[in-house]
């Protein structure tokens, strides 16, 4: 049980019941629950309000988790360890033989869920002019704060010159990762990890020079790696992992933003003169900027318009760039081992003495079939 899904699910185990209080279940949420293999998912809150059509019921009930929706606050009293039941969306506890009901929701159904997404996709012109409002607020009110590079921390990594890599453990990262495996092992780009994208950078075997964030979902494992350590602050200073890096005592700077994280990053890349920004698993579209379901969003929009000379999305960079062998370098490889046995041959007597007698070999097998076609 937790009231933050990522959170959640660094320590959910196959099987188990997850219980939440996630409104609005965004795609990325319900991806890391399947993978999880969560064999229910409890919400004390509604699923989807029909706000903006986001996707996360309709790929929890595709691959068959059941989904118990608007269970109410009540669930989210119950202690990690107890054993619960669900009954037609009814959910009860049982501590030491005492069955007694937590809360009382509803199953959701596949084909109610897509007549959900239908309606709220109707509404989705409504979400636009939110966003869009939005938006122009943070122009008038932080626009100083997130395009003015005096007021970026100072770091010690150096960006001039380099490909930067922003990771985000957002939607499709892990097959990103797959496109981009020639580009990182040829290009060798700066990685930046934001929060939990440190652990992304880590599973797919690499080191992060940079993690960037509040510090809530990163791994103890990632803050150890040896990277440069920046704690996003939010307005008033308050970084929910503040904490917990002062008790790791890793070296870090806090940095006080009402931005995201990722936001940051990218500024951070570009204003310390990197040549080309890569981002993986980052918020592309207006559905991702609304499922993340925070203003904050809507500075990741004024960045992009900031960096976007040099901000490339590493789902583009897959398609643009196959590391693959050119036919020249191909016949330059076949001519240089030709030319390698043709002077092992004539520096070894031996070798000389075996190839004349496999020429002979061959002239005699000629001359025999020649004979054969003209008698």
């Amino acid at each position: 049980m937790d009231g933050r899904t990522k959170v959640l699910l660094s320590r959910l185990e196959p099987g188990e019941v997850a219980i939440i209080d996630h409104q609005d279940i965004d795609r990325l949420a319900a991806e890391g629950l399947i993978q999880k293999q969560a064999r229910v998912v409890i919400n004390a809150a509604r699923s989807s309000t029909g706000r903006y059509p986001n996707l996360g019921p309709l790929l929890l009930c595709s691959a068959g988790v059941t989904v118990i929706d608007e269970a109410g606050p009540s669930v989210m009293e119950i202690e990690e360890g107890t054993r619960v039941e669900v009954d037609d969306g009814a959910v009860f506890s049982s501590v030491n033989g005492d069955r007694r009901q937590i809360g009382k929701g509803k199953v959701l159904q596949l084909e109610e869920v897509e007549k959900t997404l239908d309606v709220a996709k109707q509404g989705l012109a409504t979400a636009i002019d939110r966003f869009a409002e939005n938006t122009i607020g943070y122009i008038k009110d932080e626009r100083d704060v997130l395009l003015e590079a005096a007021r970026l921390p100072n770091v010690k990594t150096v960006f001039q010159g380099r490909h930067v890599m922003v990771v985000v453990r957002g939607p499709g990262y892990r097959e990103d990762f797959v496109a981009l495996r020639g580009y990182i092992r040829e290009v060798k780009p700066l990685l930046i990890g934001v929060d939990g994208g440190a652990d992304a950078i880590i599973e797919a075997g690499m080191k992060p020079d940079m993690i960037i964030g509040d510090m809530d979902s990163v791994t103890t494992e990632a803050l150890l790696s040896g990277a440069e350590v920046v704690v996003h602050a939010y307005t008033g200073g308050h970084a929910p992992g503040l904490e917990r890096i002062e008790a790791l005592d890793v070296p870090s700077i806090v940095y006080e933003s009402p931005g995201t994280s990722e936001d940051i990053a990218m500024l951070l890349a570009f204003e310390r003169g990197a040549e080309l920004i890569v981002a993986v698993g980052t918020h592309a579209n207006l559905i991702e900027f609304l499922d993340k379901g925070r203003k904050g969003m809507a500075s990741t929009f004024l960045v992009r318009l900031r960096v976007g000379p040099i901000l490339v999305d590493a789902k583009g960079v897959g398609r643009l760039y196959r590391g693959r062998v050119r036919h020249m370098d191909l016949v330059m490889l076949i001519g240089a081992a030709v030319l390698a046995m043709a002077v092992v041959v004539a520096m070894s007597p031996v070798m000389r003495l075996e190839m004349r007698a496999i020429w002979l070999q061959i002239h005699g097998f000629w001359f025999h079939i020649t004979q054969a076609v003209f008698s």
